[in-house]
């Protein structure tokens, strides 16, 4: 399958799940609920126990996500992303929860234990895709002046210092700026949760 028809499918597999979600916000659709919840309920699953997530744990998760879809439906906006981003962050979020709450992180017997290869399963590569995607349309429309600092922090891993004499600006300015862009891409990964 060739990428163009790969893009194409996936576009199809949003569009039907935009479709059941709407029924979900406008009409509480019991139907367009369970369609949502067994394409999707066995992914977040999968995901969570790729993350570490005991089975019973995997299966809370799944649960709580798939209630949290039920209960704020109306609030996705497919301008902002995939169906299928909306929950998979749903559930990222949840089980980040879940650990802050618990405090502890679950223990793995490593008896017969095999390593995972190092490849993330399919679900988890177009997870973090559609993230990506996000977070570069996100950074898109910060401003030019707040954008490069961030990202010259951020992604080049630059103290704030060698910033402000690589583009030549006092550090004050480069420390405001780097504050201004990380709230506005703040606020805008914090919707999606």
């Amino acid at each position: 399958m060739s990428k163009s028809d790969d893009r194409a499918l996936r576009r199809q597999d949003d569009q039907e799940a935009q479709r059941l979600l709407s029924g979900v916000a406008r009409n509480l659709d019991r139907t367009a609920f369970a369609e949502l919840f067994d394409a999707f309920a066995p992914k977040v699953k999968s995901v969570m126990m790729r993350k570490g997530a005991t089975h019973e744990l995997a299966e809370d998760l799944v649960q709580e996500t798939m209630i949290a879809v039920w209960t704020k439906a109306g609030l996705y906006d497919p301008t902002r992303g995939a169906v299928s981003t909306w929950i998979f962050t749903i559930a990222r979020n949840l089980w980040i929860d879940r650990h802050r709450r618990d405090g502890v992180m679950p223990l793995t017997v490593l008896d017969d234990y095999d390593p995972p290869s190092g490849e993330a399963g399919s679900d988890e590569v177009v997870w973090r895709k559609q993230e990506a995607q996000l977070i570069a349309q996100y950074l898109d429309e910060i401003p030019p002046e707040q954008k490069e600092p961030l990202i010259l922090s951020f992604v080049e891993g630059m103290a704030q210092g060698e910033i402000a004499r690589r583009l030549n600006l006092p550090l004050g300015t480069v420390k405001s700026r780097v504050r201004l862009a990380y709230g506005r891409l703040r606020k805008k990964l914090e919707v999606l949760q």
